[in-house]
């Protein structure tokens, strides 16, 4: 359903050596699971984009390797080829729940072993996703510790169920529980997916629910049920094992042959033939959503399964409704009838069947049948103009280059090897038959599958404007978990772990396995320059793949703007990419496209940034264009209209987003009511439509070259680099401009408690902080370090292990130092369950109190191993690249900054982070910002001994 969102993975302590007490166990190996075991065959070896040796072992695994040498990493994937359509109706949820309870605990690496060691050996945190085909764990380590990954990863397989007890399990639920608060009850339009599921498929269609499943079912799921659905679907024959990387494959399959090959396997399970959804009539649902603040149409059409030979033209279909200013979707919706700023689309098949969304979130108070007229008006206009066969050409560029950015790293190619392997595809076949469509493909499937079919049409409405839901809506059935104080029972971090016989195997499976070699971590090669007009130009070249990406950054940001009149900065950010002086904002885009270059503008806290990326043989191309947004701006007035009316319609949508809510009233709060970061970076709805184009071109004139960067990074030198940017350097003259220079908060006298109400809410947001160090001071990094066991190392920090894996109370919790340049922040941050916000709370308030005291050489340890080690792929990625240059340009890092961090990692001393966490860890001076339900939790936050809540609703617009 969703990865586990944070990215380092651990847990308190070492590893254990031995198994964990409380475990009755023998270490006599079984004489019986010593018997000779057939090797692995391999099936077959393929070229093409990413080549691969494929193997099967005895018992029915399927093992395929993937060889990069580009960095000294290696991912290990490990697909089951099971997801919510293999569960049954009353018993759903089952396949996701797995997906949490595989990290918890193994018979061979103890309670939380895969998150300490995960920690301990730099690898990039256990994580795993679930689909309705598939459930996938993925994790990215040094190459050193690859066979620590393969002796882990197969105890999911062999070595797991008997660990789990009812106690993990209820536990586990609240988690779950949690995370679907999170994802669907606390967000605007958070139940539509699962809405239109009921509605297209059939009862009892594997697809008809959520991957999340039901929460009543996963309520009432006893033990027995659980060990059985495992039983049944996580074996060898029904799982694939990719590892890709900088590894040996030779060796890299005899490990796989020790771990994997004596498991048994279990029974066959044939793939799935398609189901077609069979939807026979149009359904219209509507749902009055308590969080929404905006009306929304979603129409969803049913289509073809994962391999079918339409299931390319469909992806593109619906890109060319709804990509780009010239879509037909936008044209009607966005331009003429200006009922919206956006209109969304996508086609996604899966493993059985498929289907397909149209989506907009109307501005406020549109009835949602103007919208559905319009897009009938859209599609008709689609159908009788034709595809343009250019438009079709820049969408084939355009997924040519997406496929390459998706394998930047080599857990993306794990992944994507993973899947292909499930489907029964290749990337190779994809991009073919993505290449061979034509026009008049296009518009058949249009309508075998679109016009005038049976589609599922839901509209969701603000609370109390269920008129502007489409005509002849039925009301959609939307369960909502009720919130009762007490009504669930405390978990128990301390409950017995189970007794049971270790599963037999022929060695001894307690043992860690050693670390390999120590891989060889050298940081990227950085060259420089500085063009004529004074730009800084930097790079790294990485020839890896055919893309470049690259940032002209240009300090001021939201700086220059105007605490009166807020928004300019972001507002400029939209105009830049709406058409130059010869083009449109229609034909500026489509120039883009048609060399496979994505190009965005950010006004951020203190700098701006255009960023892109493009195909290496284009990147000349792609620059002239970025310099004819810059030099020859259209400053168009129906633009700016349009522009104005999205920033508002985000500004209102914002207000219903608890966590956006959460991350204003704390920028109110820490900045104080005269600081310009102290506003939304979106600006004020009146400021908004205040703001005059001739305060855009002000903001414009203050980009200069002397205070700006650019930095580039993949298949170029620096040669072909700075000869790409010649018209940048000559048409961009360097002035003076002054950047406002404004205060720096302090950290308050005392804290205190703000609550800002919304009724009902299923779960409260919390965000504790108050502003601290920024990014180039001399403390910054060591702070840094200091939060790793604290709450910044995801699975090994002490927040997730107490408030979710100890007490059930949310689904993520971290902490972190946020810095720029001029201001920065630490933060704590996390949703958790309405009933029990002061628990929460104060544990999490107790932990920071509590850590300096308490941070141990063990601690430290695991911090330094994690830390260090991680380095071998810190670079692995363009935008790990791009973050090496960013911090030494816009940061003002020295060149060897990375080797000074090594040396804070290695040269830190117990003593010197507690004095690190006693000075920068301070629980009685924090704002204490809470989102959620004041009726109920108002009183009880009185607790938290800060006194009364301050309401805060009218603290931020």
């Amino acid at each position: 359903m969703s990865f586990r969102k944070l990215l380092l993975a651990g847990a308190a302590g070492l590893a254990l050596a031995t198994g964990a007490g409380g475990v009755a166990f023998s270490q006599t190996p079984d004489p019986a699971a010593a018997t000779t075991i057939a090797p692995p065959v391999e099936v077959r070896r393929t070229e093409g984009l990413i080549p691969t040796q494929e193997y099967r072992l005895a018992n029915g695994l399927r093992v395929i390797l993937h060889i990069d040498r580009s960095d000294p990493v290696a991912a290990v994937v490990l697909a089951a080829r099971v997801g919510s359509a293999r569960e049954e109706p009353g018993r759903t949820g089952f396949a996701h729940l797995f997906e949490h309870l595989f990290f918890l605990d193994s018979e061979n690496l103890g309670p939380g072993g895969l998150d300490r060691m995960s920690a301990r050996i730099g690898g990039s945190g256990a994580n795993g996703s679930t689909s309705f085909d598939i459930t996938d764990y993925l994790q990215t380590v040094p190459n050193d510790a690859l066979e620590k990954m393969i002796w882990a990863e197969a105890d999911k397989l062999g070595y797991f169920i008997n660990t789990v007890t009812d106690a993990v399990l209820a536990k586990e639920k609240q988690v779950v529980k949690n995370e679907k608060r999170q994802s669907v009850d606390n967000r605007p339009y958070g139940h539509t997916y699962g809405v239109i599921l009921e509605a297209m498929f059939p009862e009892g269609h594997p697809y008809s629910w959520p991957v999340i499943g039901s929460l009543d079912d996963l309520d009432a799921a006893m033990l027995e049920d659980v060990q059985s659905f495992y039983r049944r679907w996580y074996t060898p024959n029904n799982s694939t094992l990719v590892i890709a990387g900088d590894i040996d494959p030779d060796q890299t399959i005899a490990w796989v042959q020790r771990y994997f090959g004596e498991i048994p396997q279990g029974v066959e399970a044939a793939a799935p033939a398609a189901q077609p959804a069979g939807l026979t009539a149009t359904r219209r649902l509507m749902h009055e959503d308590n969080y929404a603040t905006l009306p929304q149409l979603t129409l969803a059409f049913p289509t073809v399964e994962r391999g079918h030979p339409d299931e390319a033209a469909l992806d593109v279909l619906f890109t060319l409704l709804t990509d780009g200013r010239d879509a037909p979707l936008n044209q009607v919706l966005v331009d003429e009838l200006q009922l919206t700023d956006e209109v969304s689309g996508f086609h996604q098949s899966q493993q059985i069947a498929g289907f397909a969304l149209l989506q907009t979130t109307a501005f406020d108070g549109v009835d949602l049948d103007r919208v559905e007229a319009g897009i009938r008006d859209a599609l008709a206009r689609f159908e009788a103009e034709g595809v343009d066969p250019a438009a079709l050409a820049r969408v084939q560029t355009q997924a040519e280059a997406g496929f390459y950015t998706s394998l930047g790293s080599v857990l993306g190619k794990g992944a994507a090897l993973a899947r292909y392997d499930l489907y029964g595809t290749t990337a190779d076949a994809d991009l073919a038959a993505l290449r061979a469509l034509t026009p008049a493909d296009i518009l058949r499937v249009y309508r075998t599958y679109v016009k005038d079919r049976p589609h599922v049409a839901t509209s969701f409405t603000p609370r109390g404007q269920t008129a502007l839901a489409l005509e002849g809506s039925e009301v959609a059935e939307v369960v909502i978990e009720p919130i009762v104080q007490g009504a669930e029972a405390p978990v128990d971090p301390g409950a017995e772990q189970a007794s049971y016989e270790r599963t037999p195997s022929s060695f001894d499976r307690t043992v860690e396995p050693p670390y390999g070699p120590a891989p060889m971590i050298t940081p990227p090669a950085i060259w420089t320059a500085e063009l004529g007009n004074g730009l800084d130009v930097s790079g790294i070249e990485n020839r890896e793949l055919p893309v470049v990406s690259f940032e002209l950054s240009v300090d001021g940001g939201r700086l220059f703007d105007d605490p009166e009149r807020p928004g300019a900065a972001n507002l400029l950010a939209r105009m830049m990419t709406r058409g130059t002086r010869n083009r449109t904002a229609a034909e500026l885009e489509n120039a883009f496209k048609a060399l496979g270059a994505e190009v965005t503008v950010q006004a951020g806290d203190e700098r701006f940034l255009v960023r892109g990326t493009t195909l290496s043989r284009n990147l000349t191309a792609t620059l002239d264009l970025v310099e004819e947004m810059l030099f020859e701006p259209r400053w168009d007035a129906g633009e700016l209209a349009l522009a104005k009316a999205a920033v508002t319609a985000q500004i209102q949508a914002q207000r219903a987003q608890p966590t956006a809510v959460a991350a204003r009233l704390y920028d109110v709060l820490a900045y104080g009511e005269d600081h310009i970061l102290s506003r939304s970076p979106l600006g004020e709805a009146a400021a908004v439509e205040a703001l005059t184009m001739a305060d855009l071109q002000a903001m414009l004139a203050n980009w200069t070259p002397s205070s700006a960067r650019f930095r580039v990074v993949g298949d170029v030198d620096r040669v072909a680099a700075v000869a790409a940017l010649d018209g940048l350097a000559t048409r961009w003259s360097d002035r003076e401009v002054e950047v406002p220079v404004w205060p720096r908060p302090a950290r308050p006298d005392q804290a205190r408690v703000y609550l800002f109400d919304v009724p009902g809410a299923a779960q409260s947001v919390l965000n504790f902080g108050y502003p601290s160090l920024t990014r180039d001071d001399p403390d910054f990094y060591a702070a840094t370090v200091m939060n790793y066991r604290l709450g910044g190392g995801g699975f090994a920090s002490r927040l997730t292990q107490q408030l979710r894996e100890g007490q059930g109370y949310t689904y993520g919790v971290g902490t972190s130092f946020s810095a720029g340049r001029t201001f920065g922040d630490f933060n704590l941050q996390t949703s958790v369950r309405s009933n029990v916000t002061l628990e929460a709370a104060t544990l999490a308030r107790d932990i920071l109190r509590d850590y300096a005291a308490t941070f141990t050489e063990e601690d430290l340890e695991v911090t330094r191993s994690a830390l260090s080690k991680s380095r071998a792929r810190a670079f692995e990625t363009a935008g790990a690249k791009l973050g090496v240059l960013q911090a030494i340009g816009d940061f003002g890092l020295p060149v060897d900054y990375l080797a000074r961090e090594s040396a804070i990692i290695d040269g830190l001393t117990v003593e010197q982070v507690r004095r690190m966490a006693e000075a920068r860890l301070d629980t009685d001076a924090l704002i204490y910002v809470v989102v959620g339900d004041a009726a109920t939790q108002g009183p009880r936050l009185e607790a938290l001994g800060y006194g009364a809540p301050v309401p805060a609703n009218d603290l931020v617009e």
